[in-house]
Order: C-alpha cells, then structure tokens, then sequence
C-alpha cells in the first residue's frame, strides 16, 4: 500500500513559533513528511508542497528560529540534509551534508541565532554537524564524540556566552563548551545509558541544572553542569523516559514534565513529587512533546503519536 504524503504518520518530532500564542503556527515533522498548523495544532497541512515530491520525505526533526516572527526560518532534518525555509514553510532549499548520507535525528538552533547564524544538527551513526551560515553550509565537527549515534541534543540558554552544547547518545552525554567544536564525554553513569532525552534549566548559566532521560533506568538530574548526578526517583516509573520538558520560568517555577512510551508524569516540586498528567486517548504510544505555552494548569500540550497523528491536550 502506498503512503500518504499528505496524512501525518509516526510522529518524530514538534515545534511551535516563540510567538504560538498569537500565531498559533506549530510543526510536526513526520515520516512522512513536514506538517505545519495555524491555529495551535487542530488542523494540519503538508509543509512539502513546493518541492512536488512523488514519495514521503521521512523528517525526523524540526526547528524553528528564535527570531521566526520576523525572520521566518525553518528547519528539518531528512536523510541525507537538511530542508530550509525562510517564508515560515511555504518554499524549501536543501544543504546535502557531507558523505555518507547521514540520518539526521535532532537540530537544535542558537538563542543569538539573529546575529550567529549557528544551528547544529545530531545523526544516528554520523555524530554532530554545525552551520554557522544559517543552515545554508554545514561541516561535520566529531572532536572528542566518542559515540557517534547521537539521540538527543540541548543547547544553552546563554550560548551566545558560554558556547554549551550537551548530547545524549547510545552511550552516554557528551558536553561540548566551543560551540559544537569539540566534545568531552561526562561522568554519566555508562551502566544507565542510552539517553533518550535531554533538557537544561532556562537559567543554566546560573543553576547549571541539567536532566536526562534513559531508556530503561528513568530520569537523572545534574546540578554541576553534568559532572555529578542524581537519580530522580519516581513510583512505579523504571522505563524509557522519552521526553523532558522544563517550564520557561524554571527553576522559579519548578514545574517538570516526563513523557514515556504511555503515560505522562508532572512535578511541580522539582521532581521531589509526580503525577500522571492524564491524556485521554487510545494511542498505543507517544513519541514527542511540546508544550508551547508552558506547563502551567490548563496549558496546551502538543503530543504526537507513534502510529501517526498529534493530539493537542
């Protein structure tokens, strides 16, 4: 049977305009293909139209520029390149990355990217590539990346000062403090590894606060930048842990969000207490997270599901 190209499937990856409160425009970047909605996630139209494609373009990831509202740049990783928009979606370009072909999995953009043009993007056997020409000229930087297959990526709040960059990977996190240049593995316990799933506190310049999510062992947390971490301990959660969110006003507002394969787990204390955050469905799973408002009580949830589909809770 053929796929749509035009019907969101296996949902890999969200991403919403800084502006979603008042432009409501999100992506969803899916096997087949990049989606994009106007009015918060309720409908969807496929993002590809302009490049006339015969068949689906799997994306696994997807950026949208801190600046969008006045720049209009989007970015998605498919085999082999990355796709970039600068009129919010309509028309596309595409960099090849240098051979072979890698599998982008993750891109993460520069807060200062209006003025540093630098994006990078993890692959899932070929480490990290870095752009600092706005995604139109890309190099391979694997300096130090002893674990090439990188699953989760995370940038600095205050990149523009500190040049931090962490990854998760099969093995374990690699911190990089140039900007993506070169990479030094931390003391993350190799024995809970692979990492799923990364964030960073909104005021890590200050707290140097840090988590990671595992595949079988939960969620950990680092306050020294990854040098040393503690094990989050949650009831009856020892699974993969395959999203972490923050609230933009952490650690002030310590409000954590923890997806896993079937459920959703909310702290408000930091993560000295959860409860599930009850999504009514019949998925048999999830696969990616937003939250572009916040985790605030009755603040939206984007969810996209692993047989295709996103929910807005």
């Amino acid at each position: 049977m053929t796929e749509d190209i035009h019907t969101p499937s296996a949902v890999y990856a969200l991403a919403a305009s800084p502006n979603y409160a008042e432009d409501g425009i999100c992506f969803a970047a899916c096997r087949s293909g990049l989606f994009r909605s106007e009015d918060r996630g309720e409908s969807w139209q496929y993002a590809y139209g302009s490049l006339n494609l015969e068949a689906p373009l799997a994306t696994l990831a997807v950026a949208v520029s801190p600046d969008f509202v006045s720049d209009q740049s989007v970015f998605a990783g498919a085999p082999g390149g990355i796709l970039r928009s600068v009129n919010g979606g309509a028309d596309w370009n595409v960099a090849m990355l240098p051979s072979p072909p890698p599998l982008v999995s993750t891109l993460v953009i520069s807060p200062n990217f209006a003025r540093d043009g630098v994006l990078l993007a993890g692959s899932m056997e070929d480490g990290v590539f870095r752009s600092a020409y706005r995604g139109v000229h890309w190099s391979r930087w694997n300096f130090g990346l002893l674990d090439l297959h990188i699953l989760a990526m995370a940038i600095s709040p205050a990149y523009a000062a500190d040049e931090t960059l962490f990854v998760g990977s099969e093995t374990g996190v690699f911190r990089s403090s140039n900007g993506g240049r070169a990479w030094r593995e931390v003391e993350f316990p190799i024995e809970y590894a692979p990492v799923l799933s990364l964030a960073l506190s909104p005021d890590f310049e200050n707290d140097r606060t840090l988590f990671a999510g595992t595949e079988a062992h939960g969620l950990f947390r680092s306050e020294d930048a990854g040098k040393t971490w503690k094990r989050i301990s949650v009831d009856g959660v020892d699974e993969a842990v395959n999203g972490v969110l923050l609230s933009p006003d952490f650690p002030a507002k310590p409000h954590i969000l923890m997806m896993l394969s079937t459920a959703f787990m909310i702290s408000r204390d930091g993560g000295k207490t959860w409860n599930e955050w009850h999504v009514q469905t019949e998925a048999e799973g999830f696969s990616c997270v937003l939250a572009p408002q916040g985790l605030d009580e009755g603040a939206p949830l984007l969810v996209g599901l692993v047989e295709g589909g996103i929910l807005r809770v």
